[in-house]
């Protein structure tokens, strides 16, 4: 066997040795020296991805949005350049506890009030602020709190005035329920969708992390309503190739919208 061959082999049964090929951008992985020296090097945005810990139907795990928007922002991250992800945003308003209201009203959903969540917001925020990053981004994976992503990134913008950014990228979340909604309707899956778990949802999730998919059970299953936390439409034809085309637009579209600001 060549030297060449043996490389190879060795790099395929490495996993670790490829990964350290590219730098690593999560702020959580790098010690306070490293992240100095990334901000004396250039190192400018830092993505603050906020996710939601909720019920997704009998199919979908509850971390869904937390992990979905953990991936797509070191996507983001790695295409745009000079930028680090900050630890997800796992705990949101989710509807409230006394009564239980919305995702609340199902097992696996964690709410927080609104006042906490702003608050945890804008102290992140400013904590990467102080550090020196000059701009600082919101993505969304849930539109159950973007009125509040736009209220503190609005309030942040006027209290750092020309020393900063923070942003809140619109485009990243608008463009499931618009241009992904109708490349699938286009394949003549429009009555598959519906507003949570979903096929739309479903095929995301497969995209990015399929073991989060309870895919056998899925495919056996009736279809599922609104008593088993699925909103509408049908999950069942559900699949990861589907799921990849409104991945890539979701992360084309914070890409631009960011390179546009710089």
């Amino acid at each position: 066997m060549s030297a060449f061959l043996v490389i190879l082999g060795w790099v395929a049964s490495c996993p670790a040795a490829v990964a350290q090929t590219a730098p690593d951008v999560m702020f959580e992985h790098m010690t306070w020296t490293e992240i100095a020296s990334a901000l004396r090097s250039g190192t400018d945005t830092i993505i603050i991805p906020v996710g939601g810990t909720e019920q997704s139907g009998p199919y979908i795990a509850v971390g869904k949005h937390n992990v979905r928007a953990r991936v797509l922002a070191e996507r983001i991250a790695r295409q745009l350049g000079r930028t680090l992800v900050a630890p997800v945003v796992a705990y949101v308003p989710e509807g409230g506890t006394h009564p239980r209201t919305s995702h609340m009203r199902f097992p696996g959903t964690i709410s927080i009030s609104p006042a906490a969540f702003t608050g945890l917001l804008e102290g992140a925020a400013e904590s990467f602020h102080v550090q020196g990053f000059r701009r600082v981004v919101f993505i969304a994976d849930h539109g159950g709190y973007l009125s509040y992503l736009k209220e503190v990134s609005a309030h942040l913008a006027h209290e750092w005035g020309s020393d900063g950014q923070a942003l809140y990228v619109a485009p990243y979340y608008d463009v499931i329920g618009t241009r992904y909604a109708e490349a699938l309707r286009a394949r003549g899956l429009g009555a598959a969708l519906g507003k949570h778990a979903d096929l739309s949802d479903t095929s995301l999730m497969l995209a990015v992390d399929p073991q989060m998919v309870r895919l056998d059970a899925l495919r056996h299953a009736p279809l599922p309503g609104i008593s088993d936390g699925v909103y509408g439409g049908d999950p069942r034809g559900a699949t990861a190739a589907l799921g990849q085309i409104g991945v890539d637009m979701q992360v084309q579209a914070a890409v631009d919208a960011l390179k546009r600001v710089r």
